[in-house]
């Protein structure tokens, strides 16, 4: 099986509620090319079925899809989460098909991971977790990434801006550039 090697594709990781998409918005509204969290929508779509083996893998279908109709793009490209976050994810075990796709389809080495942030966190309709999870949740990540081949960058805490200018200045890509056919700033909707 082909590996497909993108080292433009920057992972925001770690557990939730730390900022992550807070700054892929900000990233957004600088011109950048975002891809939104595929489990938001998994949720949205089916609120119940949330947790569990088939719960994960709609997410990872879904991120599957979006790394896929986007292997040709060149520039930089931010995914609020990616494939390896669905790996082991509240105890599921990886099936075949996803150990399968975090192999051949590789994001850039570098994945920034937001530490969990009490003064920030909160709960909606599809974040339940508590805080406790999302410290849990940052632990793992940090664990995990290594042993996919990943190398952890931890986004300090900080205002937005600053968290922005960190990112920024660590996502370089060093390939060639050619030309795209996405317009700057394009948020791109998980793939349905």
């Amino acid at each position: 099986m082909a590996i497909t090697e993108k080292p433009n594709f920057f992972v925001l990781s770690g557990g939730p509620g730390a900022g992550k998409t807070t700054l892929l918005r900000r990233l957004e509204s600088m011109g950048e090319l975002v891809v939104e969290e595929s489990a938001r929508a998994v949720i949205r779509e089916a609120p119940a079925a949330r947790g569990g083996e088939a719960f994960f893998r709609r997410i990872a279908q879904r991120d599957i899809a979006d790394f896929d109709r986007l292997a040709a793009e060149t520039r930089r490209v931010f995914f609020d989460r990616g494939l390896m976050d669905c790996y082991g994810a509240d105890g599921v075990p990886p099936w075949p098909e996803l150990e399968a796709a975090i192999r051949t389809r590789r994001y850039g080495e570098t994945v920034f991971v937001f530490p969990p942030w009490r003064e920030i966190y909160s709960t909606d309709a599809e974040r339940i977790q508590d805080f406790a999870h999302a410290e849990r949740v940052f632990g793992i990540v940090m664990g995990l990434l290594p042993r996919l081949g990943y190398r952890p960058l931890v986004v300090p805490i900080g205002t937005v801006e600053e968290r922005a200018r960190f990112v920024l200045s660590r996502a370089q890509v060093s390939t060639k550039a050619r030309s795209s056919t996405k317009s700057p700033g394009s948020a791109i909707e998980p793939s349905t």
